[in-house]
């Protein structure tokens, strides 16, 4: 096991790292922009490091000032959390060419699953089912066009590398595809540096089911179940389960087991997760893409398996084997996790940063908050919005909603809008109460 990691991070997922660091005895060094440092979780690790000025790209997304602190600080691997560096194959080429480990998995296995067309060819060669749409990155708008008449209008315009709903469209005729794709091709330029897009065909009333897989580097790979995040916003996801309300039995176990087979082909290793669409009417589900790192979502897996997925990383990373067989996995119960984030939702979600005045987190049995606030922080505007998950866990689905609408009417939050109005309103709605929704759930059934 690693003695001292870098967290190259910020916010909930860097205090989420440093805890289970913490309690394996592991030393931690935070980096932080300027705008971070009055930040809380600074004073539970053993060093800091400023890395720069608030923009990310100048910190956070800056390699050479991360490199060159976890060089300064002596450590022996990088965890880089979510989002930011966390799927950037070139970063974790570089952090082996320094012979520092990349808490994640390999250059190569990033590379293959980071882009979703090759990704879309492994998932075909491993037998497992993929949306119908091109083969390859669209040349032109015109080839754009030939696919959709061929695989039949709605279509999805999808950037071929990334992830988060960037660069994702839909265009129900001729028109409308001319008119969204240079918009996702700029859109995915800008997030991903590859304006690179693809299509395929937009499945009608989905739902969103994700296999969480651990893989370690002597060949051994095991899900961890299910998670459901069907209730998203413009491809942002806001409201995840474990296990999904729509799979029964059958197609529980064959979205694992395609999901594993999927792994095994990509010779993945460390933490990962499939992602599915899941067409409840024709019981079919269909390969989407990999998220190659640690989910915003995986304590919904934690509450409902009892394992530690940071814990399980860094073994990983440091050579060890899985401790952990396929049968050993006993997922417990039901649990589900809402993301708040400091965003006006009756006003198109505009992010809201600011001051904190008062923060007072729900508690009690079953009840988690991952969070990095306090009351007096302020919420920086360079960075996503996302300040707290709160996670429940309970026996069954009905137990969790209840669970869940006491967590949320409990939380004090003053200072900032957030989101936390609107998850109240989605708990109270009949739709989610009896699981029958789909990812337009949200668009069709709220006024924001």
């Amino acid at each position: 096991m690693f003695s001292r990691i870098l967290i190259a991070n910020r916010g909930e997922i860097a205090l989420r790292i440093m805890r289970t660091c913490k309690r394996l005895g592991i030393e931690t060094v935070a980096v932080y922009s300027q705008a971070d440092r009055d930040a809380l979780y600074l004073g539970m690790a053993d060093h800091t490091i400023c890395i720069g000025p608030p923009h990310p790209a100048k910190s956070y997304l800056y390699i050479k000032n991360i490199i060159a602190a976890a060089e300064i600080a002596d450590v022996e691997a990088i965890h880089p959390g979510y989002g930011f560096l966390s799927e950037d194959a070139h970063f974790a080429d570089i952090c082996r060419s320094c012979k520092i480990t990349f808490v994640g998995p390999s250059v190569e296995a990033m590379e293959l699953m980071g882009n979703k067309v090759r990704a879309r060819k492994v998932a075909m060669s491993a037998g497992v089912p993929v949306v119908p749409g091109s083969e390859a990155p669209v040349a032109s708008d015109a080839e754009a066009r030939d696919w959709a008449r061929k695989i039949g209008y709605p279509v999805l315009i999808k950037a071929a590398m990334g992830g988060g709903g960037r660069g994702m469209r839909i265009a129900h005729n001729d028109a409308s595809l001319a008119s969204n794709l240079n918009a996702a091709r700029a859109e995915a330029h800008a997030a991903f540096g590859d304006g690179s897009l693809y299509i395929e065909k937009y499945i009608e009333s989905p739902r969103h089911v994700e296999v969480q897989i651990l893989a370690d580097e002597h060949g051994s790979i095991i899900h961890l179940g299910e998670r459901d995040c069907t209730v998203q916003r413009r491809h942002q996801k806001m409201i995840e389960e474990s296990p999904s309300p729509v799979l029964d039995r059958h197609a529980r176990a064959d979205i694992a087991a395609a999901a594993v087979r999927l792994m095994k082909a990509a010779k993945y290793t460390n933490a990962g997760t499939v992602e599915f669409l899941y067409d409840p009417a024709a019981k079919k589900f269909y390969f989407i893409e990999v998220n190659a790192r640690l989910q915003v979502e995986h304590p919904v897996t934690e509450m409902v398996t009892g394992l530690d997925l940071v814990e399980e990383q860094l073994r990983i990373a440091s050579g060890e084997r899985l401790r952990w067989r396929q049968k050993d996995i006993l997922n417990s119960g039901w649990a589900m996790e809402c993301r708040v984030n400091a965003e006006d939702p009756y006003a198109g979600f505009k992010p809201c940063p600011g001051p904190v005045t008062r923060y007072v987190p729900p508690s009690g049995p079953g009840v988690r908050v991952d969070s990095h606030l306090y009351s007096g922080y302020a919420v920086p505007p360079y960075y996503d919005s996302l300040v707290a998950k709160v996670i429940v866990h309970g026996r069954d689905r009905s137990e969790c909603i209840q669970k869940m609408r006491g967590a949320l009417e409990e939380f004090i939050l003053e200072g900032v809008k957030t989101t936390i109005p609107i998850l109240k309103e989605v708990f109270e709605h009949v739709r989610f109460v009896r699981g029958n929704y789909d990812t337009r759930f949200i668009e069709n059934e709220f006024k924001t």
